[in-house]
């Protein structure tokens, strides 16, 4: 299976993208391209380009491209669940594990969100504290807290 990859900048920095011919399977932030990068793009990549950045302008709210992440069945719910949240809007660790479909397992939906390899577009950034802290984030609190305001400052689209 070939794997096409690609980084883009963005106002939050670089962003490396990587896909098969079907699916989009990684969107992560990076310090800086590689330099021993090779470059090649799709159009899965394409298309997953354009609508970062209409993300990052503020004119859009939701993505529509095929993405496929490997992960225990646990996992795969609470990154669907995730894509369900709305622009704009954030829950708890708790409300994203009933939503996955175990009240009980607020850790473990915790330790899958920590495990989304499709930054943004599977928004975990979108997960708080119960007491509306923002809580961690593989990037760094700064970063979680830039997209929730950018999708505070957004949100009438």
């Amino acid at each position: 299976m070939k794997v096409y990859a690609t980084y883009i900048k963005s106002p939050i920095g670089w962003i490396e993208l990587r896909a098969t011919e079907t699916h989009l399977i990684m969107a992560r932030w990076v310090a800086e391209p590689s330099a021993e990068r090779e470059e090649s793009v799709n159009p899965i990549l394409q298309e997953t380009i354009w609508q970062l950045e209409e993300y990052f302008e503020g004119k859009r709210t939701s993505f529509d491209l095929p993405l496929q992440q490997e992960g225990t069945p646990f996992q795969q719910r609470v990154w669907e669940e995730l894509q369900l949240i709305p622009y704009g809007k954030q829950i708890s660790y708790q409300e994203l594990a009933k939503r996955a479909g175990n009240t009980k397992a607020y850790r473990a939906a915790g330790s899958a969100n920590g495990k989304n390899q499709i930054f943004i577009i599977v928004p975990c950034h979108r997960v708080v504290l119960a007491d509306g802290n923002v809580g961690g984030y593989a990037y760094g609190p700064e970063m979680k807290r830039f997209l929730l305001n950018l999708e505070e400052k957004n949100n009438h689209i």
